[in-house]
């Protein structure tokens, strides 16, 4: 995060980080250059994890629903395990919108 913010162009107006940990990162980096997020820079984080719940931090991010997750990918494995066959299962993510998104500058 630390190269987009020292070129000499304007900065990014937003972040999708990788994971929430990523995220939180990101925000560590604005907040030691005094940057404001979301006011300058919305950041957005990926699986709706514990430290996107933190009460100072209230991370915007997206959630996967992990037990929705581990359930199916158990009961995929007992398929398997019983003998059955290999089967796709697609769970839709959504979004969480807390405190680090704001409008497009």
């Amino acid at each position: 995060m630390r190269s987009p913010l020292d070129r000499p162009v304007p900065p990014p107006t937003a972040v999708i980080a990788f994971n929430d940990r990523t995220a939180t990162g990101v925000l560590d980096v604005l907040a030691r250059q005094g940057r404001d997020a979301p006011g300058e820079i919305s950041v957005v984080g990926y699986d709706d994890s514990r430290p996107a719940k933190i009460p100072h931090v209230q991370m915007t991010t997206v959630s996967q629903d992990a037990p929705l997750t581990a359930d199916a990918a158990v009961a995929a494995a007992l398929d398997l395990t019983n003998g059955g066959t290999a089967r796709e299962t697609v769970l839709t993510p959504r979004p969480v919108e807390r405190s680090t998104t704001g409008p497009a500058a």
